[in-house]
């Protein structure tokens, strides 16, 4: 298999998403290091496990660099957790700008998280995930079995 076969055809639209989806990941696995660096030599307080908490950071920030990734090779199955991602990265942005009066980092924030979800949710992404062919309907796409009945017919060498 060449190296080219393992992308899948994707818009634009879903390509910028995911590099949008790999940014606050490549930042919360840059938060858990953080945390890391500054628990070590300190003593543990009582109820808090910097290290647990550290860890919680990796693993979701590795978790969204791969739906990230996902997007960018153009893969179907990497949308959905992008959409909660987005969800997440708004719900982030608004605490952090009204509650917290932390404008400054939550404008930014949310407005990333909204251009994610308005780039998941564009005509092209959703024909993409749909597999739907040129002229064909959104119904017509999912009456064929969609991108499942997409990838079927390039395995099959059509």
């Amino acid at each position: 298999m060449l190296f080219a076969d393992k992308f899948s055809p994707a818009p634009r639209e879903v390509r910028l998403a995911g590099l949008l989806t790999v940014l606050p990941g490549l930042a919360l696995i840059a938060l858990a290091v953080i945390e890391m660096a500054g628990a070590v030599g300190k003593p543990e307080a009582p109820g808090n496990n910097v290290f647990a908490e550290a860890a919680y950071f990796a693993v979701f920030g590795i978790g969204t660099v791969i739906c990230g990734g996902g997007l960018l090779l153009g893969k179907t199955w990497a949308r959905s957790p992008s959409v909660v991602v987005a969800l997440l990265m708004i719900g982030v942005g608004w605490y952090a700008a009204v509650p917290s009066g932390q404008p400054g980092f939550g404008v930014p924030v949310g407005v990333v998280g909204l251009a994610l979800l308005v780039l998941l949710f564009r005509r092209p992404s959703r024909a993409w995930v749909l597999g739907q062919e040129e002229g064909e309907s959104e119904e017509a796409a999912a009456a064929r079995d969609g991108a499942a009945g997409r990838a079927a017919r390039r395995e099959q060498g059509e």
